[in-house]
């Protein structure tokens, strides 16, 4: 080979070598910008902790996130409101962020936890091109994944061995905070953050917990309540007054043989918490989505869900979209349905207060970013 033809072949590989190394500097800075926090404006009256207080293992670690405290000026129950368990289930933890940013509690606690799995926000879902954030109004939010991150927690087993039920379940399940329950220190950080998560529900006397979420509408459990059966009398009651004004909601029992969910572990760890996940339909959940995109997160149009929906195929009602507003406005509604029932299905002492939250039409009316803090 002539000299320069080396230098030539010797100039291209170092060309090559700087593109590749400009690209992987480009696509690092990308995903390390989600290792930001979002910004948040907690109402008056909010206390900031971490959640590191209730389990110290975690502190330092990326399983310590925010966890946020008003107390009302009576005594009474406390309800914890837990987003972010999966999220890129945004109308989990946007409707956490709303009752963070707007409630006023007169009597009893609230608690707020936004971001659940503070790992699982560091980045998004590989392989899906799912966007990293989306925005309402002038806010910006994360659209992170439904598992932890894997250079927090890594590699995943071929089998999860659930602790301490023994139950066997895919390997993925290990990096899922909602399948961690009721947590352990020896496994990894998922539940690690499971345990301290536990533990907060167990010392604060936690009387009524919420785990909020969406699913895919083609699912069966879909715009529902799961209930702890300590939960059912309440849950039942709520649904009811939900149905009567005109919002669907369905009731499902928590299946007591399907180990590490919040609405089944809560339960079981404690005497009295009564403890309910909820679901609300989004198509960027499903199997059945087209491009996952910001429009798709927001509005919840897509082609192949509108063909599903004549097809009978889904179990919500589905005209041709299944927006944010009303995603979040279920579960706003729902939520404070639940807490407006205590006192009536348990007693006075149970009772909480909370105001300054938007209706259900209001939301949808208006618009999620109309009931959120300005950007500071």
């Amino acid at each position: 080979m002539s000299d320069y033809k080396f230098k030539g072949n010797a100039l291209t590989a170092i060309l090559l070598l700087a593109l590749a190394g400009g690209i992987a500097y480009i696509t690092a800075q990308d995903f390390m910008s989600m290792w930001a926090e979002d910004k948040i404006y907690p109402a008056e009256g909010f206390a900031e902790h971490k959640l590191s207080e209730w389990e110290p293992a975690i502190a330092n670690t990326p399983a310590d996130t925010p966890v946020y405290i008003q107390e009302g000026s009576e005594p009474g129950g406390t309800v914890l409101i837990l987003g972010g368990t999966h999220p890129n289930e945004p109308a989990g933890f946007i409707s956490a962020i709303m009752y963070l940013e707007r409630a006023k509690v007169s009597k009893g606690r609230l608690i707020v936890i936004p971001f659940g799995n503070h790992s699982a926000f560091t980045h998004n879902s590989p392989q899906d091109a799912a966007p990293q954030r989306f925005h309402l109004g002038t806010r910006t939010f994360k659209f992170g994944s439904r598992a932890s991150n894997p250079i927090h927690q890594w590699p995943d087993p071929d089998i999860y061995v659930h602790y301490p039920s023994g139950q066997k379940l895919d390997g993925s399940s290990r990096a899922n905070l909602n399948r961690g329950y009721p947590g352990t220190l020896n496994e990894g950080l998922t539940q690690a953050a499971s345990l301290a998560i536990l533990e907060l529900i167990k010392k604060e006397n936690v009387t009524l917990a919420f785990d909020l979420h969406e699913a895919s509408p083609e699912y069966p459990v879909v715009n529902a309540m799961v209930a702890h059966e300590r939960a059912m009398e309440l849950a039942a009651t709520a649904v009811m007054e939900l149905e009567f004004n005109g919002i669907p909601m369905r009731l499902e029992p928590s299946p007591v043989n399907l180990r590490g969910l919040s609405h089944r572990e809560w339960g079981d760890s404690t005497e009295e918490t009564l403890a309910i996940l909820m679901e609300a339909g989004n198509p960027s959940q499903g199997r059945l989505r087209e491009r996952t995109d910001e429009a798709l997160v927001l509005t919840g149009r897509d082609k192949a869900y509108a063909r599903a929906s004549k097809l009978g195929r889904l179990f919500v009602p589905y005209e041709e979209d299944q927006p944010l507003e009303l995603r979040v406005a279920r579960h706003v509604t729902a939520v404070m349905t639940c807490i407006e029932q205590l006192e009536m299905v348990l007693d006075e002492s149970k009772a909480v207060t909370v105001e300054n939250i938007p209706g259900y039409e209001e939301i949808i009316a208006e618009g999620v970013a109309k009931f959120l803090a300005p950007e500071a």
